[in-house]
């Protein structure tokens, strides 16, 4: 809601700029319907093609990576002539792949601009090449109907404001003078180039907005400024520091700034629910130009993320790094083709779909698309039937008809108890991929398996368990491990079990079960004995540590740089910001009220574990924006040695545990919990 109310602000008050403000569903719907872009990472880092020194594993990051000194770096500048360089071509290969849009870096981390900028020297126009690269591919996008989108990363190891330095080069450039204010406004003058020289714009993809110098009100006023500039644009979530993890999901939509997600190099398992979202993924393993990156993913891989994505609502930005010379490596051209071919067949079961409304599929994906009256399944078949049976599982609408896609044959198609059976041709019409549409009446009426959810799948007393699903079917369930019959308990709130219990539930329709059957083994434990301590004071040791870590450090090796009492869990700060390449060791014991099975949840930004009686309960290691992970332990009344490690790379930080009884809602420690030894 509050960005409708955004919109209409600037509608009054940009009514020069443009008649009306589109609305969030009018912008996103080219978006929605495109589900494929290309992805291009070009910059003076393609020159090393990877090496440096004697590695040869290093992308668009080299510069960092390999500590190479910006003086050092700069020589690129120089050396940087992509005469083979062909906007016409890497569009119109694009289109013939069945891209919508094309996003290119008009700036990477390294700050060296693709385009003609009046703000600062270090672009193209002062290299041997000279020309404007975004100006050629804007004219092509325009030329074969694609919709031109900027990258802009607003992380810049080149501009002198630009804080904070790298921590390996401040000696030799230091920070004196560097104003992050002036760099803000350097960048907002740069994005401002970029969206009033170039013509309408689809996305702005922004990045590099995880140092701990940016932040959310920096982040909301640049989205408000590119929609001032183009009220049209979509901007993607990393415009602000609030998008969770590149491995992992976690932001909710209405914390999120701007207008979709950007999970990186991975799929999210289920999708993102209601949230516009768009898989980024290299082709190899680097972004940038790697000449010693062989491991390619082959086009089968692409295809079939290409469908999985739009399976799960989602789209699919396929990454490209050109060579220096401004050519496609040979093997991304030969899957850009590859891709083409499939989507020349096939792209009507890709473009303005929606998700899919099967939970899982045993020979594949499915795609939706409604159609007033009667909805098409287009149903992708990645291992084609060898008994000449297509199995549409625990489906409720009555088929109105069936046909291969590749070739318009019709296909005959029946209802076989709660399945539609489709007889398919022996042969499958694409080995990578075929698409059987199905059609049938009415809006998508598929029965879906119960879930068997508890808090916990180990009790001490008695556990909660609760079971959904069933798309409006009745659920019925046993406790005995019998599967479940039409005369089988009826579900009609959460089940309390006392003893180890393994539960099954299934839908049935009627008398008709119409979902195979979810099953779950819960098993009664003895608690964790507490442990017999005396002389304790209030609070947790601490120790903190300095160091650069990309996963958790054994702090046990290393010496700390000062010890102290903590009265409650906080990370260390400087200046009202956080301090970077820090951790922390707290230790002591908590006191457990009674018997039971506890649940904990530890969040934090970067790494984090936490061990009770020094088994570990929750492992939320790794570099990563505030996630919250949970685990539990059975714990027995009294003290228990309790131990929580930390650690902050770069950028924000957060740390807080909660904890309570499996099945209720999850508090802070109070004061009164935690102890040390004196």
């Amino acid at each position: 809601m509050r960005w409708i109310l955004i919109s209409l602000l600037f509608s009054f008050a940009y009514c020069a700029v443009a008649q009306t403000t589109p609305n969030n569903d009018q912008r996103m719907q080219w978006w929605r319907e495109a589900r494929l872009g290309m992805f291009i990472h070009f910059g003076l880092y393609a020159i090393p093609a990877g090496k440096w020194g004697d590695k040869t594993n290093y992308g668009e990051w080299i510069r960092e990576e390999a500590h190479i000194p910006v003086k050092e770096y700069e020589k690129f500048q120089k050396e940087f002539d992509p005469v083979k360089f062909n906007a016409d071509n890497i569009v119109k290969m694009a289109k013939d792949a069945g891209m919508k849009y094309v996003v290119i870096t008009t700036k990477h981390h390294d700050g060296f601009c693709l385009f003609d900028s009046q703000y600062t020297n270090w672009d193209i126009t002062n290299t041997p090449y000279k020309k404007d690269i975004m100006k050629q591919m804007a004219a092509a996008c325009k030329k074969y109907g694609l919709k031109m989108c900027w990258y802009h990363s607003i992380m810049d190891w080149h501009e002198p404001d630009y804080l904070p330095r790298r921590t390996w080069e401040v000696k030799d450039r230091p920070v004196d003078g560097a104003n992050f204010r002036r760099y803000v406004q350097h960048l907002r003058d740069q994005v401002t180039e970029l969206l009033t020289n170039y013509g309408p714009i689809g996305v702005m993809w922004f990045d590099g907005e995880w140092e701990a110098t940016w932040n959310a009100k920096d982040g909301k006023a640049l989205y408000d400024l590119c929609r001032k500039l183009q009220p049209n644009v979509i901007v993607n979530n990393r415009v602000s520091v609030e998008r969770g993890g590149n491995t992992e999901v976690t932001e909710a939509p209405l914390k999120q700034v701007g207008d979709f997600s950007t999970p990186e190099q991975f799929i999210p398992p289920t999708g993102l629910g209601n949230v516009d979202w768009e898989t980024c993924m290299t082709m190899n393993d680097h972004w940038g130009y790697n000449a010693y990156d062989k491991d390619w993913k082959s086009s089968t891989t692409l295809i079939h993320n290409i469908i999985d994505i739009a399976s799960k609502g989602g789209n699919y930005l396929l990454n490209i790094g050109p060579e220096a010379s401004g050519e496609f490596p040979p093997e991304a051209i030969a899957r850009l083709k590859a891709i083409g071919a499939y989507m020349k067949v096939n792209g009507d079961a890709i473009y303005d779909t929606k998700a899919s409304v099967f939970e899982d599929l045993p020979w594949g994906r499915s795609t939706t698309r409604e159609n007033g009256s009667t909805t098409t399944l287009f149903l992708h078949v990645f291992d084609w039937p060898t008994d000449g049976k297509l199995v549409v599982p625990s489906i409720g609408n009555t088929p109105d008809g069936a046909k291969l896609m590749a070739t318009g044959a019709a296909l005959n198609c029946q209802r076989v108890g709660s399945d539609i059976v489709i007889d398919v041709p022996e042969n499958a019409p694409d080995k990578v991929s075929s698409t059987v549409v199905l059609t049938v009446e009415g809006a998508p009426i598929v029965y879906k398996t119960p879930k068997i959810s508890s808090p916990s799948a180990i009790l001490v007393s008695s556990l909660p368990v609760s079971l959904t699903g069933g798309n409006g079917q009745d659920i019925r369930y046993t406790t005995d491990g019998s599967d479940p019959t039409n005369t089988s308990t009826l579900y009609s709130g959460p089940i309390t079990i006392s003893d180890t219990t393994t539960i099954k539930a299934a839908a049935f329709h009627g008398d008709t079960k119409v979902t195979s059957t979810a099953s779950q083994e819960f098993q009664k434990v003895t608690p964790q004995p507490a442990m017999d301590v005396n002389d304790l004071e209030a609070g947790l040791s601490c120790q903190e540590f300095q160091g650069d870590w990309a996963k958790m450090p054994d702090f046990a090796t290393l010496t700390a740089s000062k010890s102290f009492v903590a009265t409650k869990l906080d990370f260390p700060m400087k200046g009202g910001v956080a301090e970077e390449h820090v951790g922390r060791h707290y230790t002591g014991y908590i006191d457990v009220p009674a018997d039971e099975v506890y649940v904990f949840g530890l969040t934090s930004d970067d790494g984090s574990m936490l061990y009770i009686d020094g088994k570990p309960v929750v492992d939320n290691d790794g570099l990563h924006s505030s996630t919250l992970k949970t685990g539990s332990a059975p714990l027995a009344k009294g003290k228990h040695s309790i131990t929580i490690d930390w650690y902050n790379a770069t950028g924000g930080a957060d740390l807080e545990l909660k904890w309570g009884v499996a099945g209720q809602t999850l508090n802070m420690p109070k004061a009164e919990d935690m102890w040390h030894s004196k």
